[in-house]
């Protein structure tokens, strides 16, 4: 059977890796079909428009998108592209995780955690924007509401029960934003009484930042609101070795956008040395949406694979390799475990 996704190749490096991202799929035949459609600054130059209608119609149409890095212009239309998709379709989960890779620049081994932050909410959703008159003074809404915090809550602790996870920790501010992080903690108390068989703790969110350096192991899933999430995400990627690891999904209940997490690093656009680990990683993460789960197992394996060979790894991670030869060496990895596996 027949899947069709909407590929949007991005900006800057966006292409190069996913074109390489999309050999490597290609390899797996796994029969996905591609409606390539364009978003950001490539959009905008050949429609004057950052996003077309035609963009919305093929994610709504087909409800999972790949995505790769996009460039929003300054002073043109939206303050950010990847917030305006995840408004137009609601995507309320952004599911960040943070894993350790062979051969990669990390001070620390053996992490293996997931950031679920909700996507939607908190300070990011741009209403109350004001500066006064003289400059002196700006002001912004904050807005946390109980759907919201129950619907991104559930989905941590369905998340962590499906895949076998064992904790949940509940990151907050309620002792001193009272009203907005605190009816956050208040909803997620209620929400992890429904899940007994899972671990829930509740860390206040500079303290978690601490922790995360110090002890990052005693993490399993952490879920928290838009903002905290936004930087606990990144830092959880350091980590394990920065963003060009760092895959990132965008779920809703009608859509699904999948992406590297990183941006379109124009400084090295068109040298064929930019990293597609993260981007092949929000492959990974599309095909266990698509319920391709075993094949993203391989792909994730293939990936491990080639990190640990080093003969093809990137600058960023310390190698002399190319966009290509990663993809060239992923797709023997998966070669190789697909040989093995008989399959």
């Amino acid at each position: 059977m027949t899947q069709t996704i909407a590929v949007i190749r991005g900006d800057g490096i966006g292409p190069e890796i996913m074109d390489a991202t999309l050999q490597v799929l290609d390899a797996l035949k796994l029969g996905l079909q591609y409606d390539f459609v364009e978003a950001g600054l490539a959009a905008y130059e050949k429609q004057g428009e950052l996003l077309p209608a035609a963009t919305l119609d093929a994610i709504h149409r087909h409800r999972v998108a790949l995505k790769s890095p996009l460039t929003t212009p300054v002073g043109e239309g939206f303050s950010s592209i990847n917030v305006e998709l995840r408004k137009r379709f609601d995507l309320y989960a952004n599911v960040r995780p943070a894993i350790s890779f062979p051969n990669t620049k990390s001070r620390y081994e053996n992490i293996d955690l997931i950031t679920v932050r909700e996507n939607t909410e908190g300070a990011y959703i741009g209403e109350g924007q004001n500066l006064t008159a003289d400059g002196e003074t700006a002001t912004l809404t904050q807005k946390v509401t109980r759907r919201g915090s129950e619907r991104i809550v559930r989905y941590a602790f369905d998340l962590a029960r499906r895949v076998g996870r064992k904790k949940v920790t509940v990151v907050h501010k309620a002792n001193i934003l009272k009203s907005t992080s605190g009816l956050f903690l208040k909803v997620a108390r209620g929400v992890a009484a429904e899940y007994p068989d899972i671990q829930c703790n509740e860390m206040i969110v500079d303290n978690t930042c601490m922790q995360l350096v110090m002890k990052p192991e005693q993490f399993d899933v952490i879920v928290t609101t838009n903002l905290f999430g936004d930087i606990i995400s990144d830092l959880c990627a350091g980590l394990v070795g920065g963003l060009g690891l760092a895959p990132g999904a965008n779920i809703g209940t009608e859509a699904a956008i999948f992406e590297a997490v990183h941006g379109s690093a124009p400084d090295i656009a068109g040298k064929g040395i930019a990293n597609p680990v993260a981007l092949l990683l929000g492959a990974v993460q599309m095909l266990e949406h698509l319920g391709k789960v075993e094949e993203a197992g391989r792909l994730r394996k293939a990936i491990v694979d080639t990190m640990a060979a080093k003969d093809n790894l990137t600058p960023d991670l310390g190698g002399t390799g190319t966009t290509q030869s990663f993809a060239q060496g992923d797709r023997r990895a998966r070669r190789r475990l697909k040989s093995s596996s008989g399959t």
